[in-house]
């Protein structure tokens, strides 16, 4: 073994380091570093998608009915990309309304639509039917000038997102007039004829004028009979229960009266009536009156029968005389038959003869005693089984052997 010493430049601690330790020493720690830090850092946050924007509106129409207006407008079912909509949209609704006045005297009217109603896409489907949106605008006395008509502007929007509404929809202009008050106190009668209906004539509209009143339109919708409480002793059916089903016109006219001779026995109605004011170039009809409800009970009984006549038949051979009794047809629809009274006293109502209803205008008396005046009376009897007054009488007999 080599005993010599070693020299300084020779021993280990005393070696030089290399240039490249500290620069792989940090390489190795970035590294290190980079990777715990990715690691253990937060995921990043989801980018939100651009909101649908739903396609305008473009068919708003509106029309007035009393003193309200009513729009109606398809709901749009897809957005601006064409994309279908996730969900209905909500509704927005703006009008604006100045006096009906020359453009000249307008200048300085505030023409700025309103928001004046908002519906949420949860509710859209109490108004919509068919995909169409009907809202109704209940007009005040404030939106009408004094002694004044007004003109509406109406457009809606919609969104489905609250930060984009959908651009406006067409523009529904109209003028708007005061309607009549609404009739408050039409009343049904039935009579033998139908249903007699009767109110008071209106005097004005709620702003204090009086347009001309040119009518009236009858309106009616058949309901169910459980809408109808008894009203007794007027041979009907009424009510005056809120009305659900659709009302269609069937009558006008310019009296305050209206009989309704199509209507039914036994059939349940209801009845509204509207009147008509006149402005120029239009024809206005007030809301509805109130609504009543009747079924016709037939509680009528028809006419007595006429030319009545008894013919005495004389015997032969072996079979014995009798009275033949005939009457005229009786004009009404619903006879269901004929009754036959005898009595062997003047004036009073006799005793029935026929067991069942006659059929036919005739009865054939076969058990008469010769020598004996009788005296005949007839009624007619309907469907309902009402039964006439009798008609007048008539006396016949069969004179015995030893009479002429």
């Amino acid at each position: 073994m080599d005993n010599r010493e070693w020299g300084p430049a020779c021993r280990p601690s005393a070696r030089k380091k290399s240039p490249l330790v500290p620069v792989l020493y940090s390489l190795v720690s970035v590294f290190v570093l980079s990777f715990f830090i990715g690691g253990c850092a937060a995921p990043a946050e989801p980018v939100e998608r651009k909101p649908q924007v739903p396609v305008a509106v473009a068919d708003l129409a509106a029309t007035q009915s009393g003193n309200s207006v009513i729009l109606t407008f398809a709901l749009p079912k897809e957005a601006v990309d064409r994309h279908p909509l996730k969900r209905p949209p909500a509704v927005e609704i703006y009008r604006a309304v100045r006096p009906a006045l020359p453009a000249a005297d307008i200048s300085g009217v505030d023409w700025t639509p309103k928001l004046i109603a908002t519906i949420p896409s949860e509710m859209i489907g109490h108004y919509a039917d068919g995909g169409r949106v009907r809202y109704l605008d209940t007009l005040a006395l404030s939106d009408f000038p004094p002694h004044g008509d007004i003109v509406a502007n109406y457009t809606v929007r919609t969104r489905s997102s609250v930060k984009r509404e959908s651009e406006d929809s067409n523009l529904a202009t109209l003028p708007v007039f005061p309607a009549f008050e609404a009739i408050a106190d039409l009343k049904p009668e039935v009579t033998h004829a139908g249903v007699a209906l009767s109110w008071t004539p209106p005097q004005r509209t709620f702003t204090g004028s009086a347009p001309p009143l040119v009518g009236y339109h009858i309106y009616r919708a058949e309901v169910k009979a459980e809408a109808a409480v008894q009203a007794p002793a007027t041979g009907a059916l009424t009510g005056a229960s809120k009305v659900n089903v659709p009302l269609t016109q069937i009558a006008s006219t310019t009296a305050p009266t209206y009989i309704d001779t199509q209507a039914q026995f036994d059939h349940t109605y209801a009845y509204s009536v509207r009147s008509v004011a006149q402005y120029p170039n239009t024809a206005l009809e007030s809301a509805d009156s109130n609504s009543t409800i009747v079924t016709p009970k037939d509680v009528f009984p028809p006419t007595a029968p006429q030319g009545l006549v008894a013919v005495l038949v004389p015997a032969q051979g072996e079979t014995p005389a009798y009275l033949e009794l005939s009457w005229a047809i009786s004009a009404e629809a619903d006879i269901a038959g004929y009754n036959v009274y005898r009595s062997e006293q003047d004036g009073a109502a006799g005793t029935r003869l026929n067991a069942e209803l006659l059929r036919t205008p005739a009865f054939r008396d076969t058990s008469t005693i010769a020598g004996r005046r009788y005296s005949y009376s007839v009624t007619a009897v309907d469907r309902a089984g009402n039964e006439s007054p009798a008609s007048d009488a008539v006396s016949a007999g069969i004179p015995a052997e030893s009479q002429p």
